[in-house]
């Protein structure tokens, strides 16, 4: 059976409540409609006065309501916005990341270029240069300091060798083999290097302390006044040592012994030169007396 097409209300009270009330409100529009319209042909003044106060009354409201509706409606926009604005977020730290990558390397490539090139001008002013050899290992943690050249007898390094880097004097060649060769570190408490001070040639030892430094003791020299960056480079006396290579600096200041500071560290560079062993040129010939001469 088809379903009926009346819509009237019936016995349902809230439907005859909803429909009586829909035509009040109906009619009472329409009656306020035509007072007002009535009242601005009449009365143009105070339907002006009236309109005046209906929009000073509800603008408040009307504000309100089109701001709720505005932040309702820039909803999607913002959560779009924050999804792009998160995405681009992304991406930047991600640039910044490999910049910061890129940035450290460059660091890095400079840094071993800058050593580099104080290597080979190292070499090509060295006093008969052997061998540029890798220090692939140098002990830190104990009193004896040595470190491994990865170039021995077969490069044609020798015992007693003298060992430096672009900074300074790390020591000299101890053990020997094929291919790799033992140095005795600047800084093993057995290392005496003989050395002068820059500035007025004072003589003084530079021995290990077996803690990374070196104590300055002066020779020969009483009350010989040390200071904090007094420079000492090796002065060839007794061989070995080619003169004239940095070899510490003095941090503390101290009567006849002071200590100092290597110039040269093997943990911070990875290559160091072997050069031959210095021999002092012979003292020039003493001129003959007469009597010698006949």
């Amino acid at each position: 059976m088809a379903p009926t097409r009346d819509r009237r209300p019936g016995f349902s009270r809230r439907a005859q409540y909803s429909l009586f009330l829909t035509y009040i409100l109906a009619i009472a529009g329409a009656m306020v409609g035509a007072v007002l319209l009535a009242l601005s042909a009449i009365d143009p003044t105070a339907f002006a006065s009236l309109r005046a106060t209906v929009r000073e009354v509800t603008t408040p409201v009307s504000s309100g309501v089109s701001a709720v509706f505005g932040t309702i409606a820039d909803v999607p926009q913002t959560i779009g916005t924050y999804f792009r604005v998160h995405g681009e977020n992304e991406e930047l730290r991600a640039e910044v990341k490999r910049s910061r990558a890129a940035l450290i390397q460059a660091q890095i490539i400079v840094h071993d270029n800058r050593r580099l090139r104080g290597l080979l001008k190292l070499r090509d002013g060295a006093f008969n240069p052997i061998i540029t050899a890798r220090i692939v290992s140098s002990t830190a943690s104990s009193t004896r300091r040595f470190g491994v050249l990865n170039a021995g007898s077969w490069q044609g390094v020798r015992d007693g060798q003298p060992v430096r880097g672009p900074d300074g004097l790390l020591g000299r060649v101890t053990e020997t083999g094929p291919n790799t060769a033992r140095v005795l570190l600047l800084t093993d408490p057995s290392s005496i290097v003989p050395v002068r001070r820059i500035g007025d040639g004072l003589p003084a030892l530079a021995a290990g302390r077996g803690d990374g430094m070196v104590d300055i003791r002066s020779v020969e020299t009483a009350d010989a006044k040390l200071r904090p960056g007094d420079r000492f480079v090796t002065s060839g006396t007794g061989g070995i040592y080619t003169p004239g290579v940095l070899v510490a600096r003095v941090v503390r200041p101290g009567s006849d012994t002071a200590p100092a500071q290597p110039f040269a560290r093997p943990d911070t560079f990875d290559f160091a030169l072997v050069s031959e062993v210095f021999v002092p040129p012979p003292p020039p010939p003493r001129p003959l007396s007469a009597k010698g001469r006949k």
